[in-house]
């Protein structure tokens, strides 16, 4: 899995280079504040501190977002992989209630026949409710198959 901050190596290590004193203060003063205060006051100045850091370093709320929509869509890219791959070895299940699982290596797939929607887990992980779409299908008729 691989992140694009759309920043190269050398621009980390400029930055690191300009603003290394700023950086050793704001861990300097993480680290008192996590050693010396022992309440929700603590984990509000770290996180105060933090984003102190990053807007001081030019990221802004939307670079933050978009970070977090990079790594959602590569592990949903990852476990869409996983389900083409996957899924000669793919177990189906009647669960008896209306409902249906289907089970792989690293896939979890829960839902109702006819709901149009199936909740996923990826190696645990619940990666929320996504509609059935051709890939989702294949798999769930793989798994039927299988049976």
């Amino acid at each position: 899995m691989s992140f694009d901050f759309n920043y190269d190596t050398d621009t980390w290590v400029q930055f690191f280079k300009d603003n290394w004193l700023f950086l050793v203060i704001a861990l300097v003063v993480l680290f008192i504040v996590v050693r010396i205060v022992k309440t929700v006051v603590k984990w509000l100045i770290v996180v105060a501190i933090l984003a102190g850091v990053v807007i001081y370093s030019g990221y802004s709320l939307e670079d933050v977002k978009s970070i977090g929509t990079k790594v959602a869509d590569s592990v949903k890219q990852e476990a869409i992989s996983a389900m083409a791959g996957e899924a000669q070895d793919a177990t189906f299940t009647n669960n008896g209630d209306g409902t249906f699982t289907v089970k792989t290596k690293n896939l979890e797939l829960n839902g109702t026949p006819g709901d149009g929607e199936v909740k996923v887990s990826f190696r645990g992980a619940s990666l929320g409710t996504w509609k059935i779409d051709a890939t989702i299908q294949a798999l769930i008729d793989q798994a039927k198959q299988n049976v």
